[in-house]
């Protein structure tokens, strides 16, 4: 660049950092956009520039806070942030309270999980009769599931149909991806953009899930392949055909389980690429038992209270007999009973499997056996057997997957004795080359943090949820955390959530932090959060706990073991009788552990 150019250059950006100091004392007006445009097009005639783009480049920190202040604020008595289960019931309870409410969700539909999990064979793995809403009696009667295990096109269509049954899609907002939420001290109100808009509102509520952030792990190469890339978390709307296709799954974790038999039926050649075996259970899935439906609904109401009688919240799983004290005979005969017939409830009634080693093992090598009978190939069989406590990471409900092993097409590599070295254009190469034309990241999640360290959210002091969690996620209850006013989670960290049936864990989470809010308001009170003292007591409870049973002696996505440099910590609450009796002694002593109306 010769000089003149470099001196003209350097007069342009020097007006223009003059220009930005008059920006910023324009910016405080909302309307800045359309009161000044002739001003803006001043500075385009001025620099020549053909459009905004430009601006932003010349000034990029200017223009940031330009155009955020110039985007009309949005006022709310709460936000909602996601519209899967926990959202779509949150809304109504707040409309019910009277309180001005709206959802932000990043899909162009409701669902959560459920719309982005449309892998073959997503389904559920709690039966369909207890993974539901049980807020109304109505629509429990009404609603007829058709599988004993409801499959994702059939959950979906639930959520839509409670959605419109109780005149909920107006209040939600498609398509509106939050990206900041920050507390302003100075009114007790979060702001929280989005990629559309701004809103301003007294309580911000995250139902994002506990599984909704995919885990993309940074193969060497694979920006390099050609073929289609597919992620199971993350699934296209569009039918897949894996018909005469050689198709690599990266991971054997529950949607590789339920995907891999599907995909076995079409592909050419399935490489199923595994780093850690799972246990997995037989569904014994079919068609709705028109006379079980008919008996459980005539007693309804008992029926859900076995949810909550139970450590993990589903009904038919006992807390009472123990594999030590029973005859192994016996105890085989109603291990297998349970493979041909309990799914999830394989455990039965056998409550010291989760907490002793010795009762743990006869389980896990009744499994084991299983696989080993069932794999006619023993080398195959023997790398699919876990050696880990089962349980210990997340049981899975599969339909033929173990059987599938036997199938000429499909073949398994082992990642521990064959790490992958690089993804090419067409190929995995690991102890060979695998030519491909399909691969499949069925990689898990970041899980029960994921969806809220990946906002941008902040506190008070301007204090980062991400940076106060660099050492591990705390909360108190599972709902709220210190230095976060008015901010609540559905299901978070701390709470039974994945180590119980998520439905009744949702509406009781749901339903607390209405009444809590309700509350609120009845007794004037403007801001509520948790101590921190409450917030470090109840996670060291939430790990004693842990420390008494298998998981923690497991590397899993409940200790975040699965995603690299994440901190280490157990986040579950294991016992959902024991959770529900303590929060209803914080709401029974005026929320005890909570700090109301603290002001800086």
């Amino acid at each position: 660049m010769n000089q003149k150019r470099k001196q003209r250059v350097s007069n342009k950006l020097v007006l223009l950092t003059i220009l930005s100091l008059e920006l910023k004392r324009l910016l405080q007006k909302r309307n800045f956009l359309l009161e000044n445009f002739e001003f803006i097009e001043g500075i385009k005639s001025l620099f020549q520039l053909k459009n905004y783009k430009n601006l932003y480049i010349l000034n990029r920190s200017a223009w940031r806070e330009f155009m955020s202040n110039t985007i009309e604020i949005k006022e709310f008595d709460a936000v909602i942030i996601g519209a899967g289960f926990a959202g779509i019931y949150q809304l109504l309870k707040l409309r019910r309270l009277g309180l001005n409410a709206v959802i932000l969700e990043k899909a162009d539909q409701v669902g959560g999980t459920w719309h982005w999990n449309r892998y073959p064979g997503a389904r559920c793995d709690i039966p369909s009769l207890e993974y539901s809403y049980q807020f109304d009696e109505n629509l429990q009667q009404e609603w007829n599931w058709t599988e004993k295990y409801s499959a994702q096109p059939e959950i979906l269509e639930y959520l839509n149909h409670v959605t419109d049954r109780f005149e909920l899609r107006d209040g939600i907002k498609f398509e509106e991806e939050v990206q900041t939420a920050k507390f302003n001290e100075d009114n007790s109100k979060w702001t929280v953009t989005t990629s559309k808009a701004k809103y301003q509102t007294k309580f911000c509520i995250f139902a994002t899930g506990c599984l909704s952030v995919p885990n993309k792990p940074n193969f060497e190469g694979i920006e390099n392949f050609d073929g289609e890339l597919l992620q199971t978390s993350n699934w296209p709307h569009e039918e897949q055909d894996f018909s005469g296709k050689k198709v690599a799954i990266i991971g054997t974790g529950s949607s590789a389980i339920q995907s891999i038999p599907i995909i076995a039926n079409q592909a050419e050649e399935l490489y199923v690429f595994q780093r850690t075996p799972n246990y997995s259970i037989p569904s014994n899935n079919g068609p709705m038992d028109k006379d079980i439906e008919k008996e459980i609904k005539s007693r309804y109401s008992e029926f859900r209270k076995e949810n909550y009688s139970n450590g993990f919240g589903i009904a038919g799983i006992s807390d009472e007999s123990l594999i030590s004290e029973t005859e192994l005979e016996e105890v085989h005969q109603q291990l297998e009973e349970n493979w041909q017939s309990a799914g999830l409830g394989f455990f039965g009634g056998y409550a010291d499997i989760p907490i002793d080693k010795d009762a743990n093992k006869v389980a896990a090598d009744f499994v084991r056996n299983k696989i080993k009978q069932i794999v006619k190939d023993p080398d195959t069989a023997s790398l699919l057997c876990p050696d880990y406590h089962i349980g210990g990471k997340r049981l899975c409900v599969d339909t033929g997957y173990f059987e599938t092993f036997n199938r000429e097409n499909v073949h398994l590599i082992d990642l521990n004795a064959n790490p992958i070295e690089k993804i090419s254009s067409n190929s995995i190469e690991a102890d060979k080359k695998y030519e491909i034309d399909t691969l499949i990241l069925a990689t898990g999640f970041d899980a029960m943090t994921g969806a809220l360290t990946n906002i941008d959210i902040s506190g008070r002091g301007n204090i980062k949820l991400k940076d106060q969690w660099e050492q591990g996620a705390k909360s108190y209850l599972g709902i709220g955390i210190s230095n976060f006013p008015n901010l609540f989670t559905v299901t978070g960290p701390g709470s039974p959530s994945v180590l119980s049936n998520m439905m009744p864990s949702i509406e009781q989470h749901v339903n607390w932090i209405t009444d809590c809010i309700d509350w609120m308001i009845q007794n004037d009170k403007a801001v509520i959060e948790s101590s921190e003292t409450a917030e470090e007591e109840w996670m060291a409870l939430v790990n004693e706990i842990a420390d008494m049973t298998v998981f923690t002696d497991t590397k899993s996505w409940y200790n975040g073991s699965n995603i690299e440099k994440k901190a280490k910590a157990f986040l579950p609450f294991i016992g959902v009788p024991v959770y529900t009796e303590m929060i209803e002694e914080v709401v029974n002593e005026d929320y005890k552990g909570f700090i109301f109306d603290r002001m800086n």
